[in-house]
């Protein structure tokens, strides 16, 4: 079975979207960060990750594909996704009484071609700015 049909499939999509965000995770610890939160869901969607680094709350959109190349993947972090982000991120720091607080988006890109056991990651540090209503500031 191809990759590409593979893909097609929710329980895959599953699998390999976990299997990527526990990377994620681990990269950022790595990093100093100190994850928070994974996979927090509400009624407008999910955040992927939300971290502390250095006093900043920080939204972690994860992207994976297991090809070499990242400009599809990073694609699809559009302004369509960036407001969803963004109103997500304002419902967290309502919900956990952190408005005061700095906060800021990263994206992870994760690339798994097949020959590598561990991905290649491309961390986009304070990839947009919150958009739409509620602005974040920093």
């Amino acid at each position: 079975m191809s990759a590409e049909s593979l893909a097609r499939r929710p329980w895959w999509r599953r699998w390999f979207g976990n299997r990527s965000e526990r990377a994620a995770a681990r990269f950022l610890r790595r990093q100093g960060y100190r994850i928070v939160a994974r996979n927090e869901r509400s009624l407008q969607g999910e955040l992927d990750l939300v971290a502390l680094d250095r006093g900043q709350v920080v939204f972690v959109e994860v992207r994976s594909t297991g090809t070499a190349d990242l400009t599809r993947t990073a694609a699809s972090v559009d302004l369509a996704k960036q407001r969803r982000l963004t109103d997500l991120a304002v419902h967290f720091l309502q919900l956990h009484g952190l408005l005061d607080h700095p906060a800021r988006f990263d994206v992870l890109l994760l690339s798994w071609p097949a020959e590598r056991k561990e991905p290649v990651i491309c961390h986009h540090r304070d990839a947009f700015e919150a958009v739409g209503r509620f602005q974040m500031y920093r």
